[in-house]
């Protein structure tokens, strides 16, 4: 998706198809650029990922269901890329890793991934809770599904655009923490990129389904 000097590329973190996506994209446009949908904690995680292990200090930082939460959610995404043999977060390894061959700056555009579980703590609800630990069964251990789709590409549009409202509707706390605070941020981060460089070609890879949002959202900061 492009808008002015942006160039977004939304991916799926399991994707093989995302991994070789990116490779590509970066090599073929050379961005001055390339901003990545990560923070400094999580970017030292994708490269050094035998020192992050978390811990039960952790938890007095982030909030017992923020932790619970980072330590779920990334289990049921090391289980899915084990089913189609890609580490999660393998796309925006390889983004840095192209950024750094072709001699591009590389920014990272994303909040701080422990103000994020922070304020998962803070706001989800019971309810949510128990949906989301009643999704998890069904997906991970039963494999149920109600968006069946090929794990190793990116979801089409519509497909994600169903499940985005579906996310908004079981879960509109958790929505809004992970996907319309970053969004937020995400956006004044990169409409402050593209400000101080008009004449720079800036490649974004991010999560497929903030596309849209975040190109409303620059759009509105730089007008």
């Amino acid at each position: 998706m492009k808008y002015k000097n942006l160039l977004l590329i939304g991916t799926s973190h399991i994707a093989a198809e995302s991994v070789a996506t990116v490779a590509k994209v970066i090599h073929e446009h050379k961005p001055g650029i390339v901003a990545l949908e990560l923070d400094r904690g999580r970017l030292m995680g994708l490269l050094h990922p035998n020192k992050a292990k978390p811990s039960f200090r952790d938890a007095r930082r982030i909030g017992v269901k923020g932790w619970l939460f980072s330590i779920v959610g990334a289990w049921v995404e090391r289980k899915l890329g084990d089913k189609v043999g890609v580490a999660p977060g393998a796309e925006m390894l390889g983004a840095f890793k192209a950024a750094k061959e072709i001699g591009a700056h590389v920014a990272l555009v994303d909040q701080d991934i422990e103000i994020t579980l922070k304020r998962f703590s803070q706001t989800l609800t019971w309810k949510e809770k128990g949906r989301l630990f009643a999704d998890v069964v069904k997906g991970v251990v039963f494999r149920k599904s109600d968006f069946a789709f090929d794990l190793s590409t990116v979801p089409s549009q519509k497909l994600i655009g169903k499940m985005i409202k579906e996310v908004q509707k079981r879960y509109p706390n958790i929505y809004r923490v992970l996907v319309t605070e970053r969004n937020e941020v995400m956006a004044k981060r990169l409409a402050h990129i593209m400000f101080h460089n008009p004449d720079q070609l800036i490649v974004a890879v991010v999560g497929a389904g903030h596309e849209k949002e975040l190109i409303q959202l620059i759009k509105h900061e730089l007008s």
